[in-house]
């Protein structure tokens, strides 16, 4: 039996994840977080097999929770849901240290599937970056946005979404000047110069929608 732990900070979704997967006679929700707090309190008490993780939470994101899991918890488990699949989203998740990617737009079985194959030790992926095309432009950009390390991109998500250098300070446990120089090296590699540009790039490649992922 493989034992799910699911985390997002929508009830009614993680009650539809819960359905489909139960579905499965192999797998079994063991224990539900709506945070990234209270979803690191749930897998030291209960060692899931695997941990399905939204990307956009309250507070640090999904992926500063994969990354906090696999700091303390190496050999874990972590899939990542999210309803927007660019390229550099999912290259951002597998170099957090997830063990795997589903798509929201993806068909239901893909997350039974990613469970299992996940759980087997095999990397999975709902989509191909054979799917995505663009402009040249579009695909500098793409670069430019995996470039960034993963402090720098929870930095950057935290600032779209409309929090200041002090939440960020907050939110991340860092001191206001350290967020401050992340914010300009951020801009000098995205080659952007204002917040809104910073805000408009960052919808563009998936890292925030008008809501959040």
């Amino acid at each position: 039996m493989i034992r799910v732990l699911l985390v997002d900070d929508h009830p009614v979704v993680r009650a539809g994840y819960a359905r489909l997967l139960t579905q499965d006679e192999g797998i079994d929700v063991v224990a539900e977080a709506g945070n990234a707090d209270e979803a690191y309190q749930a897998f030291a008490l209960h060692s899931p097999d695997v941990t399905i993780t939204d990307v956009s939470m309250p507070g640090v994101g999904g992926l500063g929770l994969v990354q906090k899991i696999r700091v303390r918890y190496p050999m874990a488990r972590l899939l990542v849901c999210s309803m927007y699949d660019s390229p550099p989203l999912i290259e951002r998740v597998f170099q957090s240290g997830a063990s795997g990617f589903v798509s929201k737009n993806a068909q239901p079985d893909a997350l039974v599937l990613a469970v299992h194959e996940v759980h087997a030790g095999r990397p999975f992926n709902s989509e191909s970056a054979s799917q995505h095309s663009g402009t040249q432009n579009l695909n500098d950009e793409v670069k430019r946005v995996a470039s960034l390390t993963p402090r720098e991109y929870e930095i950057l998500r935290l600032l779209t979404l409309g929090h200041s250098v002090t939440d960020c300070a907050d939110m991340m446990h860092l001191s206001q000047k350290t967020v401050s120089n992340h914010q300009t090296q951020i801009k000098e590699k995205l080659e952007v110069h204002t917040l809104a540009a910073m805000v408009h790039l960052a919808q563009r490649h998936g890292v925030i929608s008008g809501g959040g992922f």
